[in-house]
């Protein structure tokens, strides 16, 4: 049931924005800029090997869906120990992260946001894709209830 509300509310806010003229840019709203200052703290926090800082960006609920590669995580806690188990347990590091080409498509008390990753290792190699993230505000801020990362 979530996968299908997550699945219909993206095409909702991809048809409210195609409907409204995507080449349009309108100047940045306060949306805009708290989602810009919660992907901002997870970058901070990513890059001091913080995961749970990192996490603070993503809805704490076991609500919260996660869609990478052919897998589905859902919740706040098994996401948290996924991100850990790739990228905190021996062997792994969690490299620099930067994220670029934002688009930031609010709705009232929802929004879109589509972008690229890009992780770079100590050994010189870099990883990156794309993510599509879903955020919903509530009383305490913008947070993540859904992120699906190629």
């Amino acid at each position: 049931m979530r996968k299908k509300l997550a699945s219909a509310l993206i095409l909702v806010l991809l048809g409210v924005q195609a409907a409204s003229g995507a080449a349009f840019k309108a100047p940045a709203s306060g949306a805009d800029q708290a989602i810009r200052g919660v992907l901002d703290a997870q970058v901070a926090a990513w890059n001091r090997g913080d995961l749970p800082g990192f996490m603070a960006g993503y809805w704490r609920s076991p609500e919260l869906t996660f869609y990478s590669g052919n897998g589905v995580t859902s919740g706040w806690d098994a996401t948290l120990a996924r991100y850990q188990k790739r990228y905190q347990s021996p062997g792994t590091e969690m490299g620099k992260l930067d994220f670029s080409g934002l688009e930031i498509h609010p709705s009232g008390d929802m929004a879109w946001v589509g972008g690229h990753w890009h992780l770079k290792m100590s050994d010189g190699k870099d990883l990156g894709g794309v993510f599509t993230l879903v955020f919903r505000k509530f009383p305490d801020g913008w947070k993540i209830i859904h992120d699906h990362t190629c």
